[in-house]
C-alpha cells in the first residue's frame, strides 16, 4: 500500500506527517526553530532552517518506519503564507526571509494602495504590511543593491520544494497571499507586479494545489533513502491546507484555526471581494474554489508569550484558569503583540492588560488573555458578516484546540457550534498529505477531502454569550480609547 508525506513549514516549527492512502496518520515528526527580530516590527528567518528541519523530520520518520518509508509515492507541501524569499540566479537567498508577521512595510503598503486603488478587488484585500508585495517595495526602496540581485521570489514552502525538486513553482492559494495574484483569474497581475518594479520572470510558475509540480531529485532521493520518481504536489498555503485537512472545500464549509496566528476560513464557490472589512478573498488550493478569510496576527501566540514570561507551562495556565472559572472579573487583555490585521489593519497596535489591581492573580490574567483572543475572533466574525458571510458552526484546528475550556469559551463568545475533530492538531500538514494523494491517484476531491470524525462538539450557552457580548462591547470601547496611542 502506498504512503504519502505532508510537510508543513510553520512559523515556529516544521511538521511532517506520514499517512497511508486512506489518509490515516501513521506517524508524525516536528522540529522547532526560532524567529529573528533585529528591529522593532521585523521578523525574519533563514530559509536554510526550514530545509534542515525538514531533513531532520524525514530522518526521524525513516528510522521509525522503514517499510512505510519505502512505499512513499508522493509528497505534499503546506506553509506559512506571505513570506518573501528572494533568490539570486544561483537560487541562493540574497536576504533573510521576511515573514508574515513582519510590519516594517507599513509605508509601502500605503503607497501600494494609493498606486493601485483597485487592489482590494483584484488581489482580494487591500495592501497590508504582512503581505509579500509591500515587502518587495521596502527592499526596492531601502536595499536597492539587494533588490537588483533578485532573480526569483519564492514563498516559504516553495523554497523547500525547490530543494526537493529543483522547480520554481507555487500554488494559487499561496500566491494569493502575495497580493500579485488576480484572484478571479487565478493568474499573476501584471499591473500589480509592475507597481512593485517586478515582472512575471521573477515569479514562480502557478499551479493548482492538486497538480504535479515535479519529482524528487535523484540526489535527494538517494540522500533520504526514498524511491525514485516520487511526485511533489503543488500544495497550499497553510490556511487552505488547513481547510483541505478538515474537509472545508465546498461552499459554506468553515473552520477556525488557532495556531501562532488565527483565522476564520470559509470556502466559496465564486470569488467575491469585500476589502472594506479587510476580509481576505483568496483562491483556494483546489480548482474553481475560493475562500473568505478573517485573519489575526495574534492567535495562540499571546498565551505562549505569557507562558514564557511567567515560566509556567501552558497546560498549567489553562488548568488554573479553568479551575477558577470566574468570568465576572474586570481584567481585559488587548492581544495585539504583533499588531493586527482583520479588522483593524494596524501594524502598530500593541498588547496591554487593563483593569489590573494589587489583587489580580495569574489565573485572572490567563483568563483575560483567553478572552481577549476570543474577542478578536468575534471581531473577525462580525467582519465576515459585513461581507454577507454568515455561519452557524465551525470546525477547529491548530494547537489551541487542545483546550476544551478555551473551545467552549470561543463557542460562547461567537455564539456558534464548534466541532473538534479527531487529529485537529495536525492541521495544514494533513491537508498537504491529501493534496499528495490527489496528485498521485485518480481519487476524487470529495472522496479524499472528507471531514474527520467529530471528537467533541461545543454548544454555545445563551447566558454566557450574553455576558461575553457585554464584555466584548467593553473590549471594543477599550480599543477605540487605546488606538490613538498606537504607533
Amino acid at each position: 500500500m502506498n504512503t504519502y508525506l505532508g510537510i508543513d513549514i510553520g512559523t515556529s516549527a516544521v511538521k511532517v506527517l506520514l499517512v497511508n492512502i486512506d489518509g490515516d496518520v501513521l506517524d508524525s515528526q516536528s522540529v522547532s526553530y526560532g524567529t529573528d527580530s533585529p528591529q522593532a516590527l521585523w521578523n525574519e528567518q533563514n530559509p536554510s532552517v526550514w530545509w534542515q528541519s525538514t531533513l531532520n523530520c524525514f530522518e526521524a520518520l525513516r528510522e521509525r518506519n522503514q517499510s512505510h518509508w519505502q512505499r512513499v509515492a508522493a509528497i505534499g507541501l503546506s506553509g506559512q503564507m506571505h513570506g518573501a524569499v528572494c533568490l539570486d540566479e544561483e537560487r541562493e537567498p540574497v536576504y533573510p526571509a521576511i515573514l508574515w508577521n513582519d510590519g516594517r512595510a507599513h509605508k509601502e503598503s500605503a503607497d501600494l494602495n494609493r498606486l493601485c486603488p483597485d487592489i482590494g478587488y483584484s488581489a482580494g484585500v487591500p495592501a497590508m504590511p504582512g503581505f509579500t508585495a509591500p515587502k518587495l517595495l521596502w527592499l526596492h526602496d531601502n536595499e536597492p543593491d539587494i533588490f537588483a540581485r533578485i532573480d526569483k521570489i519564492m514563498l516559504p514552502k516553495d523554497y523547500v520544494r525547490l530543494m526537493l525538486t529543483g522547480e520554481c513553482c507555487t500554488d494559487v492559494s499561496d500566491a494569493a497571499g502575495t497580493l500579485w495574484l488576480n484572484e478571479a483569474a487565478r493568474d499573476w497581475d501584471d499591473d500589480l507586479l509592475s507597481a512593485c518594479h517586478l515582472k512575471r520572470k521573477h515569479m514562480p510558475t502557478l499551479l493548482e494545489g492538486n497538480q504535479i509540480s515535479g519529482t524528487l531529485l535523484a540526489e535527494i532521493a538517494d540522500r533520504l533513502m526514498l524511491p525514485d520518481g516520487i511526485l511533489v504536489a503543488g500544495g497550499a498555503g497553510d490556511a487552505s491546507a488547513g481547510g483541505i485537512g478538515i474537509g472545508a472545500v465546498n461552499e459554506g464549509d468553515a473552520f477556525l484555526s488557532l495556531g501562532t496566528s488565527g483565522q476564520i476560513f470559509v470556502a466559496k464557490e465564486q470569488h467575491s471581494a469585500n476589502p472594506q472589512g479587510y476580509i481576505h478573498a483568496f483562491a483556494h488550493a483546489l480548482p474553481d474554489r475560493w475562500c473568505h478569510m478573517a485573519c489575526l496576527l495574534n492567535g495562540a501566540s499571546p498565551l505562549l508569550w505569557f507562558s514564557s514570561i511567567t515560566s509556567t507551562p501552558i497546560d498549567v495556565l489553562l488548568s488554573e484558569a479553568e479551575a477558577a472559572n470566574d468570568q465576572h472579573r474586570g481584567v481585559f487583555f488587548m492581544p495585539y503583540l504583533n499588531g493586527e490585521r482583520t479588522p483593524h489593519n494596524n501594524p502598530f497596535a500593541t498588547g496591554s492588560f487593563q483593569g489590573l489591581t494589587a489583587h489580580t492573580s495569574r489565573n485572572e490574567m490567563t483568563q483575560a488573555i483567553l478572552e481577549g483572543i476570543a474577542f478578536s475572533f468575534r471581531d473577525c466574525l462580525l467582519a465576515l458578516e459585513s461581507a454577507n458571510t454568515y455561519l452557524s458552526s465551525l470546525g477547529a484546528i491548530g494547537g489551541g484546540v487542545k483546550s476544551d475550556y478555551w473551545l467552549q469559551m470561543l463557542s460562547d463568545v461567537l455564539n456558534l457550534v464548534i466541532h473538534k475533530y479527531d487529529g485537529a492538531e495536525t492541521g495544514p500538514a494533513l491537508g498537504a498529505t491529501r493534496l499528495a494523494i490527489l496528485c498521485h491517484t485518480e481519487r476524487s476531491i470529495e472522496a479524499v477531502c472528507q471531514s474527520p470524525a467529530i471528537e467533541k462538539t461545543f454548544m454555545p450557552n445563551a447566558e454566557r454569550h450574553a455576558f461575553y457580548a457585554d464584555k466584548h462591547a467593553q473590549f471594543s470601547s477599550l480599543f477605540k480609547v487605546l488606538e490613538p496611542t498606537y504607533g
